[in-house]
């Protein structure tokens, strides 16, 4: 594993672990590491990691600046699946920013690139995304089938989303909705 691998990890974990300015130092440090090393990509992707620390601290303008730049970066490379992940990480900043139709409309695009590519994990975890903005900013029905079409687009689903799937199945039943198909889990 290279150095640059090394620090992104080791970000990583500092993120999850709510360090959030050692994560960003490091990943700023696993940026350039990428640059030297001639991945311009991976650089791209530690500016979008430092926009997620900007995020967790509430920096929301650092945070899009960065994902905006990283964005770009990725629709110049023609890297469709990059760049949706970037949208959908740009649709959470702007909605903790309150900007919910703009948060709306990156969730959106990044939901049609995932599953126009067949990744259909990412498509499902955007698709919950949007939901849940959908069922917080007051639009309950759509923001419950967007959630359900997520749920259906995953194939591990957690425990709490096992039993929000079973009631969104019984409000679809007594509001006389079709059920989605069957999936392996069922």
């Amino acid at each position: 594993m290279t150095e640059a691998n090394d620090l992104q990890q080791q970000g990583i974990q500092l993120f999850r672990e709510k360090e959030y300015e050692a994560a960003a130092d490091i990943f700023e440090q696993a940026r350039a590491a990428y640059e030297d090393a001639g991945e311009p990509d991976m650089a791209a992707e530690m500016q979008v990691n430092i926009g997620l620390v900007h995020r967790a601290l509430g920096a929301h303008d650092q945070a899009t600046g960065l994902m905006q730049e990283a964005l770009a970066f990725f629709n110049e490379a023609g890297d469709q699946k990059r760049e949706a992940q970037v949208l959908g990480n740009l649709g959470g900043v702007l909605a903790a920013q309150g900007d919910t139709e703009q948060a709306i409309t990156c969730y959106r695009q990044a939901a049609d690139t995932l599953k126009a590519l067949g990744e259909e994990e990412l498509y499902g975890q955007t698709l919950i995304a949007l939901g849940d903005l959908q069922v917080r900013s007051g639009n309950l029905m759509a923001g419950a089938a967007t959630y359900e079409v997520g749920l259906d687009s995953i194939e591990h689903i957690s425990r709490p989303q096992k039993v929000l799937k079973g009631l969104l199945g019984i409000k679809r039943r007594l509001i006389g909705g079709a059920p989605p198909p069957p999936t392996e889990d069922e």
